[in-house]
């Protein structure tokens, strides 16, 4: 019988997310964050997906390309909001848990 996923939605998101890796972020918990840039219609979107990676299997990073375009670190600002290390905000579209798996999408704010 196929089982359905529930999907829930989450109030409570990391106080913090830092740089780890090509990729890769670290909340407080020590738990690690793959990241995709999503490009919507000129709105700049980051879609992070919680995933369990074996610090071993994490390379440390200073690649010029990734410290341009992504911050090093985002800080949870007011609750619903993240302010990164850029100075900019970043909106939380959404943050979501389906099975196993948690997923959350910031969003460029545009006045940041």
């Amino acid at each position: 019988m196929v089982e359905l996923l529930s999907k829930v939605h989450l109030t409570s998101h990391p106080i913090f997310l830092r740089i780890r890796g090509h990729s890769v972020y670290e909340d407080e918990n020590q738990r690690t964050w793959l990241h995709l840039v999503l490009d919507t219609e000129g709105d700049l979107q980051v879609r992070l997906w919680q995933d369990d990676i074996p610090s071993g299997y994490i390379a440390l990073t200073t690649s010029p390309l990734t410290s341009s375009t992504m911050p090093s670190m985002w800080t949870l600002h007011l609750g619903s909001q993240y302010l990164d290390s850029m100075g900019r905000l970043w909106r939380i579209v959404h943050h979501v848990k389906v099975g196993d798996m948690e997923e959350m999408i910031l969003e460029l704010m545009d006045h940041s």
